[in-house]
């Protein structure tokens, strides 16, 4: 099946799907928001969660805290079926630069050490690897647009390769599967930045051979900001130390009296200190929509709205950044005009209730599932047209 078909072929179920939970968004009453890859409105199950605790604290404290405890546990379940590994693998964080910055500082590194890193990287996933330079680990960087075998020319003698599943900026999205292979075959450790397409895509970190993942909430998985999650692999764990280290790291944290600093047996010895409660609320009930929805569903629906806004974009003269196939296209597309500045650009979209941001002289946008054809018709007719 061609690219170009993937409207023709998912048509039917796409509509259907949007339709069903378009009033989870509240945001479709108030503008058309194509902002997703930077923070997503919240769906009202997220915020509806946040409110329940929010008024429960205030009416009971910490009386019920035996629900809060529930929803750590629930947001790790939640994240495991979206990633097909276990609750015992996840580990709750702040964010996707914190989950990186676990693995990279956390491995025990010798001078000439190799990782093999990305340059057209969003900084979270770039600064980490740059700074294991003044440990002497030496860095090939290469694109993501190189083809596999360069990969896997670059993995022998590599200890760590490091790759976002979608790009930024382009919404390139490589083969997580094919790479994981090629990291397997050579012993390298693997790790993946998802957090630009995690809540959209399918992710098996068995079947792709994934050591450890990090993601935020608050971009595709339509959560609240400040809330994250790490995946590491549990044979990593011994291996991997916390680099921040508090009361909840050790296996005896409830006990208060004790100084055994032994660390707990599974992701959660990454966890230091209190939980940001009321994030892993919105957060878990985002997940838990969207493994309602379906992640097939959701990846059908998304590169629909995409591929009818790029073609739409073509169509009026629009330049987009790289083209898009079947296999490496996302729901991020960038474009720009030849004569007004992407600032500008996004300005008069946000004057029209359109929701983009300007990145590096693009103008960026990212529709969800919930975005309908109709939305994205209303976008191109707002545009004006090259030529």
């Amino acid at each position: 099946m061609g690219f170009d078909k993937v409207e023709d072929s998912f048509t039917n179920d796409v509509s259907a799907i949007t339709a069903h939970y378009r009033e989870e968004f509240p945001v479709t009453k108030e503008l058309i928001y194509l902002n997703h890859a930077a923070v997503a409105p919240l769906c009202r199950r997220s915020a509806d969660a946040i409110r329940w605790l929010a008024d429960d604290a205030c009416r009971f404290g910490s009386l019920h805290y035996d629900k809060w405890m529930d929803s750590y546990a629930g947001l790790r379940r939640a994240t495991a079926r979206l990633i097909n590994t276990t609750p015992e693998e996840i580990a709750i964080v702040k964010n996707t630069s914190e989950g990186i910055a676990t693995v990279a500082l956390g491995i025990d590194w010798k001078s000439g050490d190799r990782v093999i890193a990305f340059k057209e990287e969003f900084p979270a996933n770039y600064y980490p690897w740059l700074r294991l330079e003044k440990r002497g680990v030496q860095i090939t960087w290469l694109s993501i647009y190189d083809p596999l075998e360069k990969i896997a020319s670059a993995l022998p003698g590599a200890r760590l390769l490091a790759i976002s599943f979608v790009n930024y900026l382009s919404g390139y999205r490589v083969d997580l599967e094919a790479i994981g292979k090629l990291c397997h075959e050579h012993g390298c450790f693997y790790f993946v930045d998802a957090i630009q397409g995690m809540g959209v895509f399918p992710i098996d970190v068995e079947a792709s051979h994934i050591d450890a993942l990090a993601a935020d909430g608050h971009k595709w998985m339509l959560g609240p900001e400040g809330n994250g999650v790490l995946y590491v692999r549990r044979k990593w764990q011994e291996s991997i130390e916390p680099v921040e280290f508090g009361w909840t790291n050790p296996a005896n944290y409830a006990d208060y009296s004790s100084r055994d600093m032994t660390l707990r047996t599974d992701a959660g010895r990454y966890e230091c200190g209190t939980l940001n409660t009321v994030g892993c609320f919105g957060h878990r009930a985002s997940l838990e929509l969207l493994l309602e929805v379906g992640i097939a569903n959701v990846g059908a629906a998304v590169m629909a709205r995409a591929t009818q806004l790029e073609q739409g974009l073509r169509a009026k003269g629009y330049e987009v950044m790289i083209g898009r196939t079947e296999a490496t296209g996302s729901g991020i597309i960038s474009f720009r005009h030849p004569s007004i500045d992407s600032k500008m650009m996004v300005s008069e979209m946000k004057r029209n209730k359109i929701s983009a941001a300007p990145r590096q002289g693009w103008v960026r946008t990212s529709p969800h599932f919930y975005i309908s054809r109709d939305d994205i018709d209303q976008v191109l007719h707002t545009l004006p047209k090259i030529g």
